[in-house]
């Protein structure tokens, strides 16, 4: 008989990263970037701090492996630093977070992926994270190299020591690591930061990719993400192993006291109503250490079995259609974009929010019959793989957005040169693995996300039909404007009408048609030069300085202007009128 042995956490990752987003070199560059920012974001938010965040990526050398590089990512923030005792816990050990089953919106929940990022960094290149740390209350930052210890899931502190560093506080990471650099595309790493400016606008990034300059994004809001408290699973959430599982963790106390400490909206009506439903009365007196199997399963029926409130919405949070509206501009500029905030709700028990945003960018090299661009979150964190399988997904397709003007083809994404972003908040979004890449769906989170899409598509359908109708009447007067003249001058020979009454009706029609904006721009510059002139001789006459005469042809200059555009408008509008 063969021995039975026990693996570590740690143990059991190393053997099996790719469940946790170190499928592939690709995947391996995107995933570490994405946990140290991740944790950065989650660290200042929870400290009431506005983030400022630096990334630098860039290849260093020959990866250890076939067809990799040797690539170094580092990043760097402006919160609360992690103390020294700490940070062995934070790099080095699985399953060691503060956030673990919380039930809260934050980005971070395990404490896997940090963790598994020094792994691979260990297993490619021999040395795990590099990492340097400063509290409020230190006066120097403490600089180390963090690995872990895979058969025992705890983490190693190597060449510790303190150094000067001129931040108040902060973290700085760095891993080198074998990987492939992609830049753009659903695995891009330029798709990641564009989409984490978009759902972060309280987000200052810079960062620099490869042999390309710096870049850097301000903030467009000044407001810290208000971080709900964490909220207590709903009980009609739970399966029964789930159950029992969740009452050991809470010891010895009595039955009634665990259902309304260890889930939300279980209330002394709720008790009542429990027995009601079959549970015998004397089992809400014993503790929760004496109840047998049989026990668990009379509880558990009984609740499956009763009415409850919902779940609160309290605990979500979002990012907010005005906020969200001013982060769009810092990726491009935009011809047109809507955006929709649904209230919260409630989807399997478990509450959600869903927001939308419709963009059109100007000079995107989107072609116009290919599909739009998807960009999805999960708490306010990009989704960039198995995009397929994904309920935002699912919801879109199922979307007829011929409806609202866009061509699509049965059962994919519609098409056009479109960026649409999805975000999903939940203290309790259900991932169909480990590495968090797609949420899992269910009929009620499909519906919701569609509905928030149909309100957003019923602003792009008016924008389209609004565009659609100027472009017919500029059509129509391009026509006029074509055969027009040719019209006049056949009506001017048949009627025998004069030269100057001919010319009269070749105006007539320039203006009907609003295309005597020539003649306003002439106009107006000459009056812009006389007047230029004229102030030049009263500046001489008062004996004023040459650079006085210049402010003053300058002002002169912006009055032009100004009435320039004045006419221009004026023009457009009698135009739209008629």
């Amino acid at each position: 008989m063969s021995k039975i042995t026990k693996s570590s956490t740690a143990e059991y990752f190393a053997k099996n990263l790719q469940q946790v987003g170190f499928s592939s070199p690709l995947k391996a560059v995107l995933t570490t970037l994405k946990e140290a920012v991740d944790n950065s974001l989650d660290a200042c938010e929870q400290n009431d701090i506005l983030p400022e965040i630096s990334v630098q990526i860039t290849r260093v050398g020959q990866g250890s492996t076939k067809n990799t590089d040797l690539v170094k990512i580092v990043v760097e923030d402006n919160g609360p630093g992690i103390e020294p005792d700490d940070l062995a816990k934070v790099f080095g050990e699985y399953l060691a977070s503060s956030k673990f089953g919380r039930g809260q919106c934050s980005r971070g929940q395990q404490g896997i992926g940090i963790s598994a990022a020094t792994t691979w960094a260990q297993l490619t290149n021999a040395k795990g994270a590099f990492v340097m740390s400063k509290t409020a209350s230190m006066r120097k930052a403490v600089k180390c190299q963090i690995d872990v210890d895979i058969k025992t899931n705890t983490g190693i502190v190597r060449n510790k020591e303190t150094v000067d560093w001129d931040k108040k506080s902060g973290v700085k990471v760095e891993f080198v690591i074998d990987g492939r650099i992609q830049l753009n595309g659903d695995g891009g790493l330029l798709t990641y930061l564009d989409g984490t400016v978009l759902v972060n606008p309280h987000l200052t990034l810079k960062y620099k990719l490869l042999d390309n300059d710096w870049v850097k994004v301000e903030r467009v809001s000044n407001q810290v993400p208000e971080i709900p408290e964490a909220t207590l699973p709903h009980p009609h959430t739970f399966k029964l192993g789930e159950f029992i599982t969740h009452a050991s963790l809470f010891g010895k106390i009595n039955l009634d006291k665990f259902l309304k400490t260890g889930f939300s909206r279980i209330s002394d009506q709720s008790l009542k109503d429990f027995t009601q439903k079959g549970l015998p009365k004397g089992l809400l007196d014993k503790s929760i250490a004496a109840l047998k199997d049989e026990d668990f399963k009379k509880v558990f029926q009984a609740v499956q079995d009763t009415e409850l409130m919902a779940p609160s919405t309290k605990s979500v949070l979002t990012v907010g259609e005005e906020a969200l509206s001013k982060s769009i501009g810092r990726l491009g500029e935009v011809d047109f974009f809507s955006v929709v905030t649904r209230k919260p709700a409630i989807c399997d028990f478990k509450p959600v929010v869903v927001e939308v945003a419709l963009a059109r960018f100007v000079n995107r090299n989107t072609e116009a019959d290919e599909p739009v661009q998807l960009l999805r979150f999960a708490n306010r964190v990009p989704l960039q793989f198995d995009k397929s399988g994904c309920a935002i997904t699912w919801a879109i397709e199922s979307v007829n957005w011929k409806n609202y003007g866009l061509s699509q083809p049965k059962g994919s994404l519609p098409i056009g040169p479109y960026v649409f972003a999805v975000s999903i908040v939940s203290p309790f979004i259900k991932f169909k693995n480990a590495s968090k890449e797609t949420i899992d769906a269910s009929e009620e989170l499909v519906e919701e996300i569609r509905k928030a899409l149909m309100q957003a598509g019923q602003k792009l359908s008016r924008h389209i039909k609004k565009e659609f109708r100027e472009a017919d009447l500029e059509r129509k007067l391009a026509h006029i404007e074509q055969f027009g003249p040719i019209l006049v001058e056949t009506l001017a020979r048949i009627t025998k009408a004069p030269e100057a009454r001919k010319k009269k009706a070749e105006e007539g029609l320039r203006k009907l048609l609003g295309r005597d904006s020539e003649d306003a721009v002439a106009e107006l510059e000459e009056a812009q030069s006389k007047l230029a002139s004229l102030k030049s001789r009263e500046a001489k006459k008062l004996g004023l300085s040459g650079e006085d005469s210049e402010i003053k042809d300058d002002e002169v200059k912006a009055v032009a202007e100004e009435n320039k555009k004045a006419a221009t408008t004026k023009k457009a509008a009698s135009t739209k009128k008629k």
